[in-house]
């Protein structure tokens, strides 16, 4: 693998904002970054966060929270901010009162009694909320130098893709969806000390 090309990659010209997603190069190795996909959530003057989409903990929903009826969910790493608060991510909309839309039929946040409601009358699928401990976040200027660093890439994304692909494929999918200039990210291996 030509470590040399592989650093010459430049971000795109898209800028962070709410509802676009992050992909971390693949030379990041880190335990909440190392081929994240961060939904951006909030992006200011002030900083910005957001919550890594494809890292699922060994830990399920009903674990976590006592006194909520059982609900088979994931959780997962939302990054290393906050990590003893319980986050989540939906498409719920209205149906939440409370939460923000980030992105088209994308919303953050909300009434978590409504939730326990819905989850003990079942009318919530897994597939329409996530949950995350912790969040990612970046004091103002952060994100810019790590972007001029090429630490990531910014991409557009959709709730389908965000709710629906399997956490171990949305790296790698939401490459592919930028074209041939980051197949050498793609193909570059997970340890290339194994090489």
């Amino acid at each position: 693998m030509d470590m040399e090309k592989l650093i010459q990659i430049r971000s795109n010209d898209l800028k962070p904002k709410p509802g676009r997603v992050l992909i971390a190069e693949p030379l990041m190795d880190e335990f909440y970054f190392g081929r994240a996909v961060v939904l951006m959530i909030e992006h200011n003057d002030e900083g910005s966060f957001g919550v890594v989409m494809n890292k699922p903990t060994t830990t399920r929903f009903s674990q976590i929270i006592e006194g909520f009826p059982d609900f088979d969910a994931d959780v997962f790493i939302g990054g290393p901010v906050q990590t003893d608060n319980l986050f989540f991510v939906h498409t719920l909309g209205d149906e939440i009162p409370g939460s923000d839309e980030i992105a088209d039929g994308l919303f953050w946040g909300g009434d978590m009694e409504v939730i326990s409601e819905m989850i003990s009358l079942k009318l919530l699928d897994k597939t329409r909320i996530r949950f995350f401990l912790g969040y990612s976040g970046w004091s103002p200027g952060q994100l810019e130098d790590e972007l001029k660093r090429n630490a990531w890439v910014v991409s557009d994304t959709n709730q389908r893709l965000l709710m629906r692909t399997l956490p171990h494929k949305m790296w790698n999918v939401h490459l592919q969806r930028m074209g041939p200039a980051y197949d050498l990210w793609r193909r570059f291996p997970v340890n290339p000390d194994l090489n």
